[in-house]
């Protein structure tokens, strides 16, 4: 292989990797809190990668499987794993099926990512972001997960509807928002989303990362909520458009 400048954002991949492999591995030992952040810190690097691909402009095809790869084993396999091994094994059977959702939804979102990829910048994503989905995950068990390494009943109650809702929705046609770009142009562009990014930083740096769950839950609402709002909307217009088609015939009536 030749060595060329697109090594720079490959090598964050592969710590992306590697943080993903390391969760899934403190995981299995019951430290779900370091499996966790294990997980962010993939997430981190998986950001980081792009930002260097950019910089070095070594954006390739190549990048873009590797990140794939990578991601399915950061985001995919040690969420699942996380979430079989702290609660969802108590269901048996069900459990296993529930436990292997994100995983298998969200290979199926990467690989129809990346056949519908026309270029690399994107202004959208189409079905919610694997990383976004084991960050909530993340945030979650973070969130509530208690001294003796286990969930609150009514947290535990919630998390097979929850691996239901966001692996449905990696694999739906609901747009969300991509990470605007920090740069004048991404700025210009997209001043309410990057208003929004920064606040949301602030206040999660602020409450020490208390506020990073309600925050993608947040960012998970978005996305039905204006899907909702569009398709209310579309509906009006065709019903304007229909009614002003149907103009009354003028009739005239000789006397």
């Amino acid at each position: 292989m030749r060595i060329t400048r697109a090594v720079v954002p490959s090598l964050f991949t592969v710590l992306n990797i590697f943080c993903g492999f390391r969760s899934i591995i403190h995981s299995s030992q019951n430290d779900y809190v370091l499996a966790g952040w294990f997980i962010i810190l993939a997430a981190v690097f998986d950001m980081l990668d792009g930002v260097m691909a950019r910089i070095t402009k070594s954006t390739s095809d190549f990048g873009v499987e590797l990140d794939s790869l990578s991601d399915v084993v950061s985001f995919g396999a040690a969420p699942s794993f996380m979430l079989y091994n702290l609660h969802l094994h108590t269901l048996q059977g069900w459990g296993m099926l529930l436990s292997a959702m994100p995983m298998i939804f969200g290979s199926l979102r990467l690989a129809r990512f990346n056949v519908q990829l026309v270029g690399h910048d994107k202004d959208y994503f189409k079905g919610l972001p694997i990383p976004a989905m084991a960050i909530t995950f993340v945030s979650f068990v973070l969130q509530y997960i208690n001294d003796s390494n286990q969930l609150p009943s009514l947290a535990a109650s919630i998390l097979p509807y929850m691996v239901v809702i966001l692996s449905l929705l990696m694999v739906s046609n609901i747009k969300y928002d991509t990470v605007p770009k920090f740069s004048k142009r991404g700025i210009k562009q997209h001043p309410l989303r990057f208003t929004v990014s920064i606040i949301g930083l602030t206040v999660i740096i602020m409450t020490k990362g208390a506020a990073l769950f309600p925050f993608f839950v947040f960012f998970l609402a978005t996305g039905p909520i204006r899907y909702v709002i569009n398709f209310i909307s579309h509906h009006l217009r065709e019903s304007e458009k229909i009614a002003e088609s149907k103009d009354p015939e003028i009739t005239s009536v000789d006397i």
